[in-house]
């Protein structure tokens, strides 16, 4: 099932996409204190997917551009470790929508970097093919497989319900309120015994889609998202190859973690914790949202209420990754093994990385409350908590040789792992984060309107980013020129009038 996207279909197409700046790649040149005085400068905040996907564009046009990273590495939340011997993704490791829209498939390719994909659907429910699940009750006994796809159909008619209460009602609801209300209605679908407890764990894969609980999820704006076709793609030898490949001649200063941003008309200057200072003529805020949320950035003058609001309001969630490591294999041969129980938070889920990669390996995926529970444990209590979860479905099974333990809802640089839309909240705040603020502009996933949570999403804002930053530091040094093409596209683009009223 290993798959490369091939390029050959994209390269005609590629100039009308966003991501074909990229590799109209320069060969790389000194670092910023030695380019060309005078020249447009970028303060880029943030070492993640968007933050250098900007850096990238911004350096490919000429700007002097510098990366301020408060870790030791790249890539944020898309972080690949290589300590087993082999890389496993302990952030990201899905390409969602393998298809040539997706603006990172050109990259990917060019790199020849090898998919598994895990699904050949796009629904939020499947990003897994059913048949590649193997249910398990807490004694250990497989759930048939055909009540595993009827129990699915069930959820999905769930679903179709809600959205009748969701059209009906005015104020917005949590998914479980939706859900009690649809079972009121319905009591055919509130399922008992053993085939409640699969359609609790089809909800557990619902709440690990948006990395929270069920009853913060708002009904009216969960599937707003936009879903490319192509199906889910995993990641073989992980994202790290990536973000090297953007990153590659770039300026970039690792450890600097930025604690104020001062705008003013003619520039920014930002302070970063050990009191040093960088100035420029606009900066791009390319942090995780969970860091906005933080204030651990203090910016000058503050930001307008509709940015701070819009920074209060996304929700941010937590999906963690606990990697089991074994001497050898001792589990079905599926995509993912799951355990079904009287609730979704005492339901769980393992992928078999064996199956895309040929490595022993066992990756628990615990999110929501169930994540931020699991945090509050040591990473050797941790391992051992999913160990015990997988003995409860394969009571022979051996202990692991070793184990990593992500930790994104207390990591300091993330506080959290991805944004979703909570109860009550409009989902146009993805697009109030993303507008700039005079020389500052925002990227990263909760920036996206189309793709949050994604890792296409933060590039893609990345780029847009860069772009608008781009338009701004031209237009003041008089040297904008509106009859060349845009960051590399050659198609006419639609600007919208900025109208307002007195």
């Amino acid at each position: 099932m290993s798959i490369q996207i091939d390029l050959l279909f994209h390269m005609t197409s590629s100039k009308k996409n966003l991501s074909s700046i990229l590799y109209l790649v320069a060969p790389c040149y000194s670092n910023v204190e030695r380019r060309q005085a005078g020249s447009p400068s970028v303060i880029v905040i943030g070492g993640g997917f968007s933050g250098i996907a900007a850096a990238r564009a911004l350096r490919d046009a000429s700007f002097q551009v510098v990366v301020l990273e408060s870790r030791d590495r790249l890539g944020g939340r898309v972080y690949t470790d290589y300590s087993f011997g082999f890389p496993v993704d302990l952030g990201a490791s899905w390409l969602h929508g393998v298809c040539k829209q997706n603006p990172l498939a050109p990259l990917i390719g060019r790199l020849g970097l090898p998919l598994y994909r895990t699904s050949g659907d796009n629904s939020v429910l499947y990003d897994h093919d059913l048949e590649s699940y193997a249910l398990f009750d807490m004694d250990g006994n497989q759930v048939p497989q055909e009540l595993v796809t009827k129990v699915g159909e069930a959820f999905e008619s769930v679903l179709e319900e809600s959205n009748k209460v969701r059209e009906e009602y005015k104020e917005d609801m949590s998914i479980t309120k939706a859900f009690s209300i649809v079972f009121e209605r319905r009591p055919e679908l509130r399922l008992e015994g053993l085939a409640h407890k699969v359609l609790q764990w089809y909800l557990c894969r619902m709440e690990g889609w948006f990395a929270a609980d069920a009853d913060t999820i708002s009904l009216k704006c969960w599937d707003q998202e936009e879903l490319l076709p192509g199906g889910h793609g995993l990641m073989v030898r992980g994202y790290l190859p990536v973000i090297n490949t953007l990153a590659k001649g770039l300026d970039i200063r690792l450890s600097h973690r930025v604690t104020k941003i001062v705008r003013r008309y003619n520039g920014v200057k930002v302070t970063v914790e050990d009191g040093r200072t960088f100035t420029a003529d606009a900066a791009i805020v390319a942090v995780p949202l969970g860091v906005l949320k933080s204030n651990s950035i203090k910016f000058e003058p503050r930001l307008p209420e509709w940015k701070e609001a819009a920074i209060a309001d996304l929700g941010v969630g937590i999906e963690n990754k606990i990697v089991l490591h074994f001497e050898k294999v001792f589990w079905p041969n599926v995509e993912f093994l799951g355990v079904v129980a009287e609730s979704s938070y005492e339901c769980s889920y393992f992928l078999n990385l064996h199956k895309a990669t040929g490595h022993s390996v066992l990756v628990y995926m615990p999110a929501g409350k169930l994540a931020q529970d699991i945090e509050k444990l040591s990473d050797e209590a941790a391992a051992n908590f999913a160990f015990m979860q997988l003995k409860k479905i394969l009571p022979d099974a051996s202990a692991p040789i070793q184990y990593l333990v992500s930790r994104w809802g207390t990591d300091v640089n993330s506080l959290g792992s991805y944004s979703y839309d909570t109860v009550g909240k409009p989902h146009d705040l993805y697009e109030r984060l993303r507008i700039p603020v005079d020389n500052l502009f925002f990227a990263g996933e909760a920036t996206s309107v189309l793709y949050p949570g994604s890792v296409h999403g933060a590039f893609s804002t990345g780029l847009m980013a860069a772009e608008d930053c781009r338009m701004r530091v031209l237009e003041r040094y008089g040297e904008l020129d509106l009859f060349q093409p845009v960051m590399g596209e050659e198609t006419s683009v639609s600007v919208p009038l900025l109208i307002s009223r007195i």
